[in-house]
C-alpha cells in the first residue's frame, strides 16, 4: 500500500494529462471497459506534468491551429431531450467540454469546471459522448452533486463528428461571437492560474 501511495504522485499527472482515445466508441462502451489512454508526447511548453497539489498547474494539450473558425452547427441534447445547437449559447464567451463518464481523465477535471461554471462569468457547456445518454450520465451527475453543470448529452456523436471527433476530454473556448479561441486535449486543472489565464483570453 505504501508503494501505491508514493506513486501516485507520478501517476496523477499522466492520468490528467492523458486523454482518451476513442476510435472505437461503440465496442469500449458496449463492453463497459474503459478507453485507452492516448499516447503522452513529448512534453511542448504549453504542456506541464506535475500535479496541481503541488503548487504547479496541470495543462493537457493547447491547440491554436482552430482559432477563429466558427462554433459547429451540429445539434446536442439538452437534459430535457429537446434539441440544441451552441448558437444558444452565444452571444458572451462560453467554455465546451466534451467528456465520459468512462473517461477517467474527463472525471477529474469536471470538479473544477464545476467551479468555474458556478463563478457565473464563464457558461461552461458539457456535453457528455456516452451512447447510453441519460442513462449512464444521470446516476453519475446525481452522485457528484454538481452546483452548476447541466448534463447535455451527445449520444449518436453526431455533435463530436462535427468537431473532427477528438480524444477526451477535449476543452474549447469559443469568444461571444461563436468562434474558437483555443481547444485543450486531456486533462486540466481549470481552477489553476495558467488555466485562468487561458479562459480570459475570450474576453
Amino acid at each position: 500500500m505504501r508503494s501505491v501511495t508514493l506513486l501516485l504522485p507520478v501517476l496523477l499527472p499522466v492520468l490528467l494529462t492523458a486523454g482518451c482515445d476513442r476510435q472505437s466508441p461503440a465496442n469500449e462502451q458496449a463492453n463497459g471497459v474503459a478507453a485507452n489512454i492516448a499516447d503522452a508526447s513529448v512534453p511542448t511548453p504549453d504542456e506541464a506534468t506535475a500535479p496541481a497539489d503541488n503548487g504547479v498547474d496541470v495543462i493537457g494539450k493547447l491547440d491554436r491551429e482552430h482559432k477563429g473558425e466558427a462554433a459547429p452547427a451540429a445539434a446536442f441534447e439538452s437534459p430535457g431531450g429537446a434539441k440544441l445547437t451552441l448558437a444558444s449559447f452565444t452571444g458572451k464567451p462560453f467554455l465546451l467540454n466534451l467528456w465520459a463518464t468512462w473517461c477517467g481523465p474527463c472525471k477529474i477535471e469536471m470538479p473544477a469546471l464545476d467551479t468555474i461554471a458556478a463563478e457565473g462569468k464563464l457558461p461552461v457547456v458539457t456535453i457528455s459522448q456516452d451512447l447510453n445518454g441519460a442513462a449512464a450520465v444521470t446516476p453519475y451527475f446525481a452522485a457528484a452533486k454538481f452546483k452548476a453543470l447541466k448534463p447535455y448529452l451527445d449520444p449518436k456523436l453526431g455533435f463530436s463528428y462535427a468537431l473532427g471527433n477528438p480524444s477526451l476530454p477535449t476543452t474549447i473556448l469559443y469568444d461571444a461571437s461563436g468562434k474558437e479561441v483555443w481547444r485543450m486535449t486531456g486533462g486540466m486543472d481549470w481552477t489553476s492560474p495558467t488555466a485562468r489565464e487561458l479562459l480570459a483570453e475570450a474576453d
